[in-house]
């Protein structure tokens, strides 16, 4: 009970004090238990299934399954060979598309600790083995037939595309509970972006000094913007 009260009385006397507004991490709990006030509200929803099957429709980027690709790759080691990079990938290219090359494609080209290919990769999965240039350039690369040279951060790379899947937008049932959770989250958002403009509308906001010129001067601009 002795700690009990010298708590409270300390407590107290800090807020007394204003010290609670000196202190930036004070400021910050307290303004995540204002969140959380939203946050608390928001989470009593209960969605139905239509608002579920809405939210898919509205937000298809969240949910699409990406294209998916199966490869086989061969590497010209463009820092090894040199000026003759290009010329040596086009020639293997041709060998490779007249059948001629090796039962392991990859043993037409360099050695590499790049993988020989990918199977059912997604365009993340692409870019991280092999970069974002590569994976652009893949995605033109045609079905069943050898092509190139693609470039890389690496080198340069012949190509072979196997099997290509469009990207596709699954279906709410499959999907529900991940739905379900970006439902939720959104409207958490929603709800704290409502809280807190209830709350801003109390207060009258006043910017001086340097930073309420820069502000002053920015306004025209972006009043301009929005008429166009």
């Amino acid at each position: 009970m002795d700690d009990y009260v010298k708590e409270e009385v300390f407590y107290r006397e800090a807020i007394a004090m204003g010290l609670d507004r000196d202190d930036t991490v004070i400021r910050r709990r307290l303004r995540q238990k204002m969140e959380f006030v939203s946050e608390d509200a928001a989470a009593t929803s209960e969605a139905t299934e239509a608002q579920l099957q809405q939210f898919l429709a509205e937000h298809p980027e969240k949910f699409v399954e990406p294209a998916r690709v199966t490869f086989q790759q061969v590497f010209v080691n463009a820092g090894k060979r040199g000026d003759d990079a290009r010329r040596d990938a086009e020639r293997i290219l041709a060998e490779l598309q007249a059948g001629r090359g090796p039962a392991n494609p990859s043993e037409a080209g360099d050695p590499t600790l790049l993988p020989a290919g990918l199977e059912d990769a997604s365009p993340q999965e692409i870019s991280g083995s092999f970069g974002d240039e590569f994976g652009k350039r893949l995605e033109d690369a045609p079905v069943n037939q050898w092509a190139g040279p693609i470039s890389s951060s690496f080198g340069l790379h012949l190509v072979r595309v196997s099997a290509r899947s469009a990207s596709v937008l699954p279906q709410l049932a499959d999907i529900r509970p991940v739905v379900l959770r970006e439902w939720q989250a959104d409207k958490r958002t929603q709800a704290g972006d409502s809280f807190y403009s209830s709350l801003r509308s109390k207060y009258d906001v006043r910017y001086v000094g340097e930073i309420g010129r820069l502000l002053r001067q920015a306004q025209p601009t972006a009043e301009a913007a929005s008429e166009k």
